[in-house]
Protein backbone atom coordinates (compact mmCIF):
# COMPACT_ATOMS: atom_id res chain seq x y z
CA UNK A 1 0.00 0.00 0.00
CA UNK A 2 1.33 3.08 -1.10
CA UNK A 3 1.17 6.02 1.82
CA UNK A 4 2.68 9.26 2.09
CA UNK A 5 6.13 9.43 3.98
CA UNK A 6 4.86 10.87 7.01
CA UNK A 7 1.86 8.49 7.63
CA UNK A 8 1.87 5.35 9.53
CA UNK A 9 -0.47 2.77 10.57
CA UNK A 10 -1.26 1.63 13.78
CA UNK A 11 -4.06 0.19 16.07
CA UNK A 12 -7.05 3.25 17.18
CA UNK A 13 -7.78 1.09 20.67
CA UNK A 14 -6.80 -2.14 22.69
CA UNK A 15 -7.99 -5.51 21.66
CA UNK A 16 -7.49 -8.91 23.02
CA UNK A 17 -7.06 -12.37 21.08
CA UNK A 18 -6.85 -15.98 22.20
CA UNK A 19 -5.09 -19.20 21.10
CA UNK A 20 -5.46 -22.55 23.26
CA UNK A 21 -3.04 -25.21 22.69
CA UNK A 22 -2.85 -28.98 24.88
CA UNK A 23 -4.24 -27.30 27.41
CA UNK A 24 -1.74 -24.02 27.42
CA UNK A 25 -3.86 -21.05 27.15
CA UNK A 26 -2.50 -17.67 25.40
CA UNK A 27 -3.95 -14.03 25.84
CA UNK A 28 -3.00 -11.79 23.82
CA UNK A 29 -3.28 -8.30 24.53
CA UNK A 30 -2.73 -5.45 21.76
CA UNK A 31 -2.05 -1.67 22.75
CA UNK A 32 -1.34 1.75 20.59
CA UNK A 33 1.23 3.19 22.30
CA UNK A 34 3.80 6.42 21.62
CA UNK A 35 6.86 5.29 23.64
CA UNK A 36 8.94 2.54 25.88
CA UNK A 37 8.17 3.59 28.93
CA UNK A 38 3.98 3.86 27.85
CA UNK A 39 4.49 -0.28 26.78
CA UNK A 40 6.66 -0.95 29.86
CA UNK A 41 3.68 0.30 32.03
CA UNK A 42 1.16 -1.73 30.08
CA UNK A 43 3.71 -4.56 30.33
CA UNK A 44 3.65 -4.58 34.43
CA UNK A 45 0.01 -3.65 34.60
CA UNK A 46 -0.47 -7.42 32.93
CA UNK A 47 1.89 -9.25 35.10
CA UNK A 48 0.40 -8.07 38.05
CA UNK A 49 -3.47 -8.94 36.33
CA UNK A 50 -1.99 -12.30 35.44
CA UNK A 51 0.47 -12.78 38.25
CA UNK A 52 -0.36 -16.50 38.29
CA UNK A 53 0.80 -16.97 34.22
CA UNK A 54 3.80 -18.50 33.48
CA UNK A 55 5.08 -15.85 31.27
CA UNK A 56 3.98 -12.59 29.89
CA UNK A 57 6.06 -12.24 26.55
CA UNK A 58 6.22 -9.42 24.68
CA UNK A 59 7.05 -7.24 21.62
CA UNK A 60 6.80 -3.43 20.10
CA UNK A 61 6.94 -1.56 17.45
CA UNK A 62 7.41 2.58 17.78
CA UNK A 63 8.08 5.23 15.18
CA UNK A 64 7.11 6.25 11.92
CA UNK A 65 9.37 3.45 10.16
CA UNK A 66 8.91 1.04 13.70
CA UNK A 67 12.37 1.67 14.08
CA UNK A 68 12.24 1.63 17.65
CA UNK A 69 11.57 -2.40 18.26
CA UNK A 70 11.70 -4.80 21.35
CA UNK A 71 10.92 -8.70 21.49
CA UNK A 72 11.00 -9.97 24.94
CA UNK A 73 10.45 -13.87 25.60
CA UNK A 74 10.07 -13.75 29.38
CA UNK A 75 11.26 -17.16 30.01
CA UNK A 76 10.18 -18.99 27.05
CA UNK A 77 13.10 -20.88 24.84
CA UNK A 78 14.77 -17.98 22.59
CA UNK A 79 13.23 -16.49 19.89
CA UNK A 80 9.47 -18.84 20.27
CA UNK A 81 7.87 -15.95 21.69
CA UNK A 82 8.83 -12.31 21.48
CA UNK A 83 9.83 -12.72 17.61
CA UNK A 84 6.39 -14.35 16.73
CA UNK A 85 4.77 -11.55 18.25
CA UNK A 86 6.88 -9.16 16.40
CA UNK A 87 6.65 -11.16 13.16
CA UNK A 88 2.67 -10.60 13.48
CA UNK A 89 3.18 -6.87 13.85
CA UNK A 90 5.75 -6.64 10.74
CA UNK A 91 4.02 -8.93 8.27
CA UNK A 92 0.41 -6.02 9.11
CA UNK A 93 2.83 -3.16 8.83
CA UNK A 94 1.78 -1.67 12.48
CA UNK A 95 3.53 0.37 14.14
CA UNK A 96 3.26 2.31 18.03
CA UNK A 97 2.02 -0.96 18.88
CA UNK A 98 2.43 -3.50 21.58
CA UNK A 99 1.62 -7.21 21.94
CA UNK A 100 1.62 -8.69 25.16
CA UNK A 101 0.84 -12.26 25.41
CA UNK A 102 -0.12 -13.83 28.88
CA UNK A 103 0.58 -17.83 28.96
CA UNK A 104 -1.19 -19.86 31.11
CA UNK A 105 0.97 -23.12 30.79
CA UNK A 106 -1.37 -26.13 30.77
CA UNK A 107 1.55 -28.97 31.67
CA UNK A 108 2.40 -30.46 28.04
CA UNK A 109 5.42 -29.33 26.86
CA UNK A 110 4.51 -27.69 23.10
CA UNK A 111 8.11 -27.74 21.84
CA UNK A 112 9.61 -24.87 19.76
CA UNK A 113 7.34 -24.87 16.59
CA UNK A 114 4.23 -25.30 18.74
CA UNK A 115 5.72 -22.06 20.80
CA UNK A 116 5.73 -20.60 17.66
CA UNK A 117 2.77 -21.23 16.11
CA UNK A 118 1.21 -20.61 19.33
CA UNK A 119 2.63 -16.89 19.53
CA UNK A 120 2.33 -16.08 16.60
CA UNK A 121 -1.75 -17.67 16.24
CA UNK A 122 -3.00 -15.49 19.45
CA UNK A 123 -1.44 -12.46 18.55
CA UNK A 124 -2.97 -12.51 15.01
CA UNK A 125 -6.82 -13.59 16.96
CA UNK A 126 -5.58 -10.04 18.49
CA UNK A 127 -4.78 -8.04 15.65
CA UNK A 128 -7.47 -9.25 13.49
CA UNK A 129 -10.28 -7.75 16.28
CA UNK A 130 -8.01 -4.32 15.90
CA UNK A 131 -9.40 -0.89 14.20
CA UNK A 132 -6.62 -0.49 11.61
CA UNK A 133 -6.15 3.64 11.30
CA UNK A 134 -3.12 5.35 9.43
CA UNK A 135 -1.88 8.58 11.32
CA UNK A 136 0.04 11.53 10.41
CA UNK A 137 3.25 12.16 11.78
CA UNK A 138 3.46 16.06 12.32
CA UNK A 139 5.90 18.58 14.20
CA UNK A 140 4.47 21.63 16.01
CA UNK A 141 5.35 25.26 14.59
CA UNK A 142 4.54 28.12 16.42
CA UNK A 143 5.04 31.91 14.75
CA UNK A 144 3.79 35.07 15.94
CA UNK A 145 3.05 38.23 13.26
CA UNK A 146 0.98 41.33 13.40
CA UNK A 147 -2.40 41.63 12.70
CA UNK A 148 -2.06 42.85 9.78
CA UNK A 149 -0.86 39.80 8.28
CA UNK A 150 -3.93 37.80 10.19
CA UNK A 151 -5.70 37.66 6.33
CA UNK A 152 -2.37 36.26 4.30
CA UNK A 153 -1.71 33.71 7.21
CA UNK A 154 -5.27 32.51 7.17
CA UNK A 155 -5.59 31.85 3.59
CA UNK A 156 -2.55 30.04 3.79
CA UNK A 157 -3.67 27.94 6.65
CA UNK A 158 -6.84 27.37 4.12
CA UNK A 159 -4.86 26.57 1.27
CA UNK A 160 -2.41 23.88 3.12
CA UNK A 161 -3.40 20.81 5.05
CA UNK A 162 -2.52 21.87 9.15
CA UNK A 163 -4.78 21.88 12.95
CA UNK A 164 -4.54 24.92 14.83
CA UNK A 165 -3.76 23.72 17.82
CA UNK A 166 -3.44 27.63 19.49
CA UNK A 167 -4.10 31.14 18.79
CA UNK A 168 -4.02 34.22 20.31
CA UNK A 169 -5.43 37.17 18.32
CA UNK A 170 -3.85 40.81 19.58
CA UNK A 171 -1.44 43.46 18.57
CA UNK A 172 0.97 40.35 18.11
CA UNK A 173 -0.71 37.63 17.07
CA UNK A 174 0.58 34.04 18.13
CA UNK A 175 -0.20 30.70 16.49
CA UNK A 176 0.36 27.05 16.73
CA UNK A 177 -0.21 24.55 14.42
CA UNK A 178 0.55 21.07 13.28
CA UNK A 179 1.56 20.48 10.34
CA UNK A 180 2.91 16.86 8.44
CA UNK A 181 6.58 16.35 9.40
CA UNK A 182 7.01 15.91 5.57
CA UNK A 183 6.39 19.68 4.99
CA UNK A 184 7.56 21.56 8.02
CA UNK A 185 10.67 22.90 5.99
CA UNK A 186 8.31 24.23 3.18
CA UNK A 187 5.45 25.49 5.84
CA UNK A 188 8.49 27.41 7.56
CA UNK A 189 9.97 28.29 4.14
CA UNK A 190 6.56 30.19 3.27
CA UNK A 191 5.90 31.55 6.67
CA UNK A 192 9.03 33.14 6.73
CA UNK A 193 8.37 35.06 3.40
CA UNK A 194 5.25 36.61 5.18
CA UNK A 195 5.95 40.28 6.12
CA UNK A 196 6.75 40.30 9.71
CA UNK A 197 5.85 36.58 10.26
CA UNK A 198 8.20 35.22 12.76
CA UNK A 199 8.74 31.40 13.77
CA UNK A 200 10.41 30.61 16.53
Amino acid sequence: MNRQNDTYKTIAEPCVGTYKEKGSKFLAYAFPIKDAAEAKQHVQQLKKEHFDARHHSYAYRIGLHGEQWRANDDGEPSSTAGKPILGQLLSSDLTNVLVVVVRYFGGIQLGVPGLIHAYRSATADALSHAQIIIETETEYLTFTFPYEALNSIMKLLKEEECDVISQKFDTECILKIAVPKSKTAAWQQRLEKLSGVLVR
